[in-house]
């Protein structure tokens, strides 16, 4: 069998087994396999082609276990909170969707995973939509929407494997991201949120236990703005440090700097233990998957897939332009997640995409966008997770799904028009 058709099997086997609650790491690894043997390779090369597609992330794996720790000081310390509660305070209530779409866009952009992000607002949100009688449609997605702004120029893992697998800076990845980042929460705030239909406008019932306490709990025990925002903001210098005066400095060491500063910032210094524990245990779901993925990624290749893309594209001006986006895309779709769909398209076309004549930067950075496009599809841990914070049942949160792959074509968009512009 063709090996390119072999791989299209082998990944559409993995999507089938994860919609049917298999693990997604092990529904990874078998469509991997199948996908070999299905190519004729035997199983001593299927085995050597999937090790070889984990060897190639590992050193993204290892920057992700280390950016634990400033994921763990961000949600332990309260310093999250703190800043999602400073910008809804600052913005006030006539601007409730910019303010919650703002919170989620800075807080994953800090390196909040995005559905921690929502989670941690969404208490904030219910109380303000209690309040003022607003819809839990929109305000899910402006959440959603300011995270997958955030999360395409975040130290995530998603922007940590994509700028890994196309050998570029990071800082640089996550700056490339900043105005379709910009574009996407302007266009979700003031045109995507308002085409929702309002639905059923919450009221007092809808607070859930955890609404009720955040709101009697007050602001005594969260750390101070300033505190909050040192660790994140140290690491973004240490970041920098790169392309403004040459001096490089590994995220799997500025994200871990970053992280221990916040806490010794935040006089939680007594919590870093929990704050460890908590970012670990985020991050090491995350390695896991990556795992699994690049075991699959390493059959699609070792395939002719990327040369059937190419082939694709032929025809088109720019066509190898678009092949970051579209692979981004497609990935996502598949694995419904940004980090597994970015792992997947960077590490399988890449050299694809930079042979086209893209910029290492801009091929990862469009790649990162294109893989926020689809990643909330119902095979995913995402469409859950973020359905649960504001208690939506499934057939709720299914209506989100065309909203959510709006906004996600538009940061793809914006990523695509600023590499015409500036790459």
């Amino acid at each position: 069998m063709n090996s390119a058709l072999a791989a299209v099997i082998g990944l559409l086997l993995s999507i089938v087994l994860i919609i049917k609650k298999v693990s997604p790491v092990f529904s990874l690894m078998l469509g991997a396999i199948a996908g070999g043997l299905l190519a004729g390779w035997g199983l001593e090369s299927t085995v050597a082609h999937m090790i070889s597609g984990v060897k190639d992330i590992t050193p993204a794996i290892v920057r992700i276990l280390a950016a634990g720790v400033l994921t763990g000081m961000l949600v332990k310390t309260g310093a999250a909170t703190t800043i999602a509660k400073s910008i809804i305070k600052a913005l006030g209530e006539k601007y409730i969707y910019l303010a919650l779409a703002i919170s989620a866009m800075i807080l994953t952009g800090m390196g909040v995973f995005i559905d921690v992000a929502v989670i941690t607002i969404a208490p904030i949100a219910i109380i303000m939509g209690c309040r003022l009688r607003l819809s839990k449609f929109k305000l899910l997605l402006a959440m959603i929407g300011g995270g997958k702004c955030g999360n395409i120029l975040s130290p995530n893992p998603n922007t940590i494997i994509a700028a890994e697998n196309f050998d570029a800076p990071l800082s640089s990845v996550m700056a490339a991201g900043i105005v379709p980042a910009l574009i996407g929460l302007i266009i979700t705030v003031f045109v995507i949120v308002p085409m929702i239909p309002k639905g059923d406008l919450m009221g007092e019932e809808a607070k859930g236990d955890e609404a009720k306490g955040d709101e009697a709990k007050g602001d005594e025990a969260l750390p101070a703005l300033w505190r909050s925002l040192l660790g994140p903001i140290v690491t973004i210098i240490l970041l920098a440090l790169r392309p403004i005066a040459g001096i490089v400095i590994d995220p799997m060491i500025a994200l871990p700097v970053g992280g221990v500063v916040g806490i010794l910032a935040t006089g939680k210094w007594h919590d870093t233990a929990a704050c460890l524990t908590y970012g670990l245990e985020k991050m090491s779901g995350i390695a896991i998957l990556l795992v699994g993925t690049g075991t699959l990624a390493g059959i699609i290749k070792a395939s002719a897939i990327k040369d059937v893309l190419v082939g694709m594209l032929a025809g088109w001006s720019n066509g190898g332009t678009f092949m970051a986006p579209i692979a981004g895309a497609l990935m996502s779709a598949a694995t419904a997640s940004t980090t597994a769909g970015a792992t997947i398209a960077s590490a399988s076309f890449g050299e694809a995409i930079l042979a086209a004549g893209v910029a290492a930067v801009w091929g990862a950075a469009m790649t990162n966008a294109g893989a926020t496009t689809l990643d909330h599809l119902p095979h995913g841990s995402f469409f859950h997770a973020t359905g649960g914070s504001m208690g939506f049942s499934v057939n709720e949160r299914l209506r989100l799904i065309p909203y959510e792959t709006l906004v996600g074509l538009i940061l793809t968009l914006g990523s695509i028009g600023m590499y015409f512009i500036v790459g």
